[in-house]
């Protein structure tokens, strides 16, 4: 192949002073450096955002080059997608389909751990933020929470059931409060992937993926309701709150904000 290290002839058998003449023989020799008697091409390889220079025999195939991006990146060929006017033919020669030196290919691909960590980030945020609610007091006894909830449950709250979990309602979800006390209803259009927030005011259109964590607690002596959050921003202060919300929908809501739902 190409690329080869080594070709120094007989390297130890010769006498000291004669090393100086060595190098003219390596040009025969078959496993000589890379530049001898192949001709090398300068290629650009583009994926997932790095990009790598590397120098390749013109004479190697497609799928050669392909096992050379699978050392670079770690993509096994099989997944990788190589484009160069098209798709990469893997049996032709770089030099038969003319590439030239400073050539651009783009690789397109994700490897097994790229597939499996598409939804790690918000898991691992959603981990972090259990472990902070455990360390500090129910997040229904702090002050902010209980001037809502001491309003009590409202009038028109949708009837909860306990123990079960069930698929989103086809209905907007209503009858629940924010953090300001005022009415709010939450709709999903699974269509658009957004979630609206709705109040008597205004209601607020959210793109499903800019929603980075949901965090719920039942709350204490109405275990069948849940107060949840939806973090907006980059921190707690971003979360927006909604009290009373039906125990049976709450696994539902955070698999269908968080993306869960598009991998079954």
């Amino acid at each position: 192949g190409c690329g080869g290290e080594g070709g120094s002839p007989a390297a130890g058998r010769s006498p000291v002073g004669e090393e100086h003449r060595d190098p003219p023989q390596a040009s025969v020799s078959n496993g000589g450096d890379a530049e001898d008697g192949k001709e090398l091409v300068e290629l650009k390889v583009i994926w997932n955002k790095n990009k790598y220079d590397v120098k390749f025999c013109l004479d190697s195939t497609g799928a050669e080059l392909k096992q050379k991006i699978h050392s670079l990146t770690g993509l096994p060929p099989a997944m990788q997608k190589v484009m160069f006017k098209g798709l990469l033919p893997e049996e032709k020669t770089l030099r038969e389909i003319k590439v030239t030196n400073g050539a651009k290919i783009m690789v397109v691909g994700s490897t097994i751990n790229d597939v499996l960590a598409v939804n790690t980030p918000k898991e691992a945020a959603q981990q972090e933020v259990k472990a902070e609610e455990n360390k500090k007091e129910p997040l229904c006894r702090q002050k902010q929470h209980r001037k809502v909830l001491d309003k009590g449950k409202p009038d028109d709250v949708m009837p909860s059931v306990k123990g079960v979990q069930e698929r989103l309602p086809t209905v907007p979800l209503s009858g629940m409060y924010n953090k300001s006390g005022g009415k709010v209803r939450l709709t999903f259009k699974l269509e658009q992937d957004q979630l609206w927030i709705g109040t008597k005011e205004r209601t607020e259109k959210l793109p499903m993926g800019s929603i980075k964590n949901v965090v719920s607690e039942p709350i204490e002596g109405h275990e069948d309701y849940h107060m949840m959050a939806f973090q907006l921003g980059p921190t707690e202060a971003s979360y927006y709150w909604v009290y009373w919300v039906p125990t049976q929908y709450v696994d539902a809501i955070k698999d269908t904000v968080l993306g869960k739902w598009q991998y079954f």
